[in-house]
């Protein structure tokens, strides 16, 4: 992991306890439980952005009359 970085984080006591007991049941640190949240979190915003612009490129190429791969194939020939 290379260096750490030593932050305080402040959040509700439940939030808190919850943390804890992942922690307590799975093993590892609370440290470990916090990096799994944000890297989860992390993974959830990119697949997000991902789907937006799927969305996005495909009501592009719809407008554009790009249905099919032969329409793409077609479209790129032009």
């Amino acid at each position: 992991m290379g260096t750490a970085v030593r932050k305080t984080i402040s959040h509700p006591p439940e939030l808190a306890k919850e943390a804890e007991e992942v922690a307590r049941t799975e093993g590892i640190t609370l440290s470990a439980v916090i990096q799994g949240a944000l890297r989860l979190s992390r993974a959830t915003r990119k697949k997000n952005d991902l789907r937006g612009l799927q969305r996005h490129w495909s009501r592009v190429a719809k407008a554009k009359g790009i249905v099919t791969e032969k329409d793409l194939e077609r479209y790129l020939k032009k």
